[in-house]
């Protein structure tokens, strides 16, 4: 044999370990713990319901998720950490409704949310209730459409800031409804309902577990929930769609994706491992206590959600007139 020949053949072989030491590993992921980045701080409502998801898809595929916090940039740091990360695996990303709402809220992003992650899995939703103040005596989401159309700029809606869950839910009602109000944002949601509830704003967007006991209570008055279809918690308030007004249906959603390029047979172990996990009534009830709604997704199913959750988002932007950061 040649020494070019020889030369050629050693490669071969050589590309040929390569390829099954690869293909090896593929098959044994996950063989380490597995990194979750979280592109915001500690302790929010996403990081509670990845807690108690990944906890159970660890036990299934027999090594821990570690959920590490990367928060900066309003979510963007985190997110383009994950997404420059290897693609074997064992770094994956904490993906929420904050990634479509960066796109509006930022000038340029340093990652493309749609092209450089793979999307896993959705783990739900959790939406909105709408709640006004008792005093101003609006007994359904109509009644609060006439008094802001007979003074147009006099009704005041709370969030706890622009590119909260809440702000955005309030623009589509008001976009919706062709309304003239004006926003007062405040630093979190207690101090949103303590105004709401002392007549100083007129409306608010809240989720469902911090509004139920008020409404019990009679505290605020439940006018409209932001999805399409009426709530188990909420049976008797109808859905803003439902009570005619042209409005997509507004989540604040959480789910799981990793970097371009991720192993497919990962992907679907993933996928499959979280299903599982989510058809739970044990799961489902702790939801249920959080606010949020599973939502079962293979993962093109994901993909296409968050696409048309920018899409609607970019919209937004553009009829609310929102100016983005640099």
């Amino acid at each position: 044999m040649r020494a070019n020949q020889a030369l050629g053949a050693a490669f071969a072989g050589m590309a040929a370990i390569v390829i099954g030491a690869a293909a090896m590993a593929q098959q044994q992921w996950p063989a380490r713990s597995i990194l979750v980045v979280s592109p915001f701080g500690g302790g929010t409502t996403n990081d509670l319901v990845a807690d108690l998801v990944l906890d159970h898809v660890g036990k299934q595929l027999g090594q821990p998720f570690v959920i590490e916090n990367r928060p900066g940039g309003g979510g963007t740091v985190g997110v383009a950490s994950a997404v420059h990360a290897a693609p074997d695996g064992y770094t994956l990303l904490l993906s929420s409704s904050a990634m479509s709402s960066a796109v509006v809220l930022r000038k340029s992003l340093p990652y493309d949310a749609l092209h450089d992650l793979e999307p896993v899995a959705m783990f739900g939703g959790q939406p909105s209730v709408l709640v006004a103040a008792p005093a101003d005596g609006f007994k359904t989401a109509a009644d609060l459409v006439a008094a802001a159309k007979a003074k147009p700029g006099t009704l005041k809606f709370a969030s706890v800031g622009v590119g909260s869950a809440s702000y955005f839910a309030a623009e589509r009602f008001r976009l919706a409804a062709g309304i003239d109000v004006r926003h007062v944002p405040y630093r979190g949601p207690v101090e949103a309902l303590g105004d709401l509830m002392a007549g100083r704003v007129d409306f608010y967007f809240v989720p469902i577990p911090p509004a139920q006991p008020l409404i019990t209570q009679g505290k605020v008055v439940a006018l409209g929930v932001s999805t399409s279809y009426r709530l188990i918690d909420l049976p008797t308030v109808p859905a803003l769609k439902e009570a005619g007004y042209s409005i997509d249906p507004y989540l604040f959603w959480c789910g799981l994706s990793a970097p371009a390029n991720t192993p497919r047979d990962i992907v679907d172990k993933l996928n499959a491992a979280i299903w599982n996990v989510l058809i739970v009534p044990g799961v489902q009830t702790r939801f249920r206590q959080m606010g949020f709604t599973p939502m079962l997704m293979k993962p093109e199913q994901y993909g296409k959600f968050v696409a048309d959750d920018m899409t609607a988002m970019i919209q937004l932007g553009k009829d609310a007139h929102i100016e983005p950061a640099d």
